[in-house]
């Protein structure tokens, strides 16, 4: 009883120790764009980048968690200050 129990440990122990497979990781270890957040530039929420709305002025893209936060970064008045 004593040995069955030592071996559980053990293998706990070295489990443990194992890197784990990540939900939605590549073959090379690269995640896909699920896996990373972006941060809302008005709210600083942070959200999934598939799910977040964008916005592109000029080269660079800007990642949203609502209609709201876009327009009040892109300056339409009627959502001036509120947040």
């Amino acid at each position: 009883m004593i040995l069955a129990l030592l071996l559980y440990v053990g293998w706990r122990v070295l489990r443990g120790r194992l890197p784990k497979k990540r939900a939605g990781a590549t073959s090379k270890g690269e995640t896909t764009p699920q896996d990373v957040l972006v941060e809302d530039p008005v709210c600083h929420v942070l959200i999934p980048k598939h799910q977040a709305l964008r916005l592109r002025q000029g080269e660079k893209t800007y990642y949203f968690c609502s209609e709201r936060c876009c327009d009040q970064f892109a300056g339409k008045p009627e959502q001036q200050g509120e947040v």
